[in-house]
């Protein structure tokens, strides 16, 4: 009966223990292997650096555009740019033609 006794409350003894073990196991594996554990953490990195340079190259894109808006915007008109947007414009034919544009005539 003594020893009945004892390993019982020795059991008894080791459950809260036990359970808090396992809770604290569980926490550490979450932290490290869950969906928002250290592992997951590179993998985030890397997604921002990727989106960090799609953002750098779309912000020089728009900037290369708003300086073609602002040549063409009235009174700033750059001689070059609208030359070359009207040679876009006038001299596009067909694939493999070929414009001469004529001289000024006097």
């Amino acid at each position: 009966m003594q020893i009945r006794h004892s390993v019982s409350s020795l059991i008894a003894a080791m459950i809260v223990p036990a359970i808090c073990i396992a809770f604290s196991a569980y926490f550490i594996w979450s932290t490290l292997n869950g969906p928002r554990g250290l592992e997951e953490l590179g993998a985030v990195r890397a997604r921002l650096h990727i989106r960090h340079a799609q953002l750098a190259s779309l912000v020089a894109h728009r900037k290369r555009l708003q300086q073609r808006i602002h040549l063409l915007e009235p009174g700033s008109v750059d001689p070059d740019m609208l030359e070359e947007v009207a040679r876009n414009q006038l001299m596009e034919g067909i694939p493999g033609q070929v414009a001469v544009p004529r001289s000024a005539i006097h």
